[in-house]
């Protein structure tokens, strides 16, 4: 059983997660807060060039299964045209309604 987006309990979250699966890049890059960070399996990565390798480029998709932490960490199947589909961990920070930081990586 998956938690549709529109259900999902953080609204930032929300906007982020529907962004994805609508490979809506300019959408998810407006959620972004100023100097935002990520890491992929615990290393840090250059943002940008992630979101356009792992999702926007290959029609990454994310179906949640559960959420936590106020809706701000997720465990997910995430699949794109690179690896297929995969359960993974994400984990937002989000300050004033804009993503300061995610993590993500195999759950």
């Amino acid at each position: 059983m998956t938690i549709a987006p529109a259900k999902l309990s953080d609204p930032t979250v929300r906007a982020a997660v529907t962004a994805i699966n609508a490979g809506d890049r300019q959408a998810f890059v407006d959620l972004l807060a100023p100097g935002a960070t990520m890491a992929d399996d615990g290393s840090e990565r250059d943002l940008q060039d992630w979101i356009d390798r792992e999702i926007f480029t290959v029609r990454g998709h994310i179906e949640v299964r559960t959420e936590s932490d106020g809706g701000r960490a997720l465990i997910a199947d995430y699949r794109n045209e690179t690896w297929g589909e995969m359960r993974t961990a994400w984990r937002f920070t989000v300050e004033d309604g804009r993503i300061s930081r995610f993590e993500t990586g195999q759950a």
